[in-house]
């Protein structure tokens, strides 16, 4: 089993959770974070003043996925949150060593 973490836009996880449900993902979960890599953030203007901001609204996506689905989740996340322009974000693909449904105690693909 495998872990996909994709920080992407915010304006792109309607795209992508649709891209995911076509794949077969049946769940993911969605933290609204912030951060920066090379958009290094930006300045804006607020009532006659300039301040810069530093961490730019990102939204990540934790995903659990079974090791066949791996390639087709992280292909549908790439096609669906890419838009060409720096920021799009990034994905990390991790190892899972076991999972555990709470309410059933099923374990490992049983429990995805």
């Amino acid at each position: 089993m495998k872990k996909i973490e994709a920080i992407i836009k915010p304006f792109k996880l309607d795209e992508v959770r649709e891209a995911l449900h076509e794949v077969g993902v049946t769940g993911l979960t969605v933290t609204e974070v912030k951060g920066f890599g090379r958009q290094k953030g930006h300045t804006e203007l607020y009532r006659g003043a300039e301040y810069v901001v530093d961490f730019l609204p990102k939204i990540k996506l934790e995903i659990v996925v079974a090791e066949n689905v791996v390639d087709t989740a992280v292909e549908a996340i790439v096609k669906a949150a890419r838009t060409g322009k720096i920021g799009d974000g990034k994905i990390f693909v991790t190892n899972v060593e076991q999972i555990v449904r709470i309410r059933t105690g099923e374990t490992n693909e049983a429990a995805i």
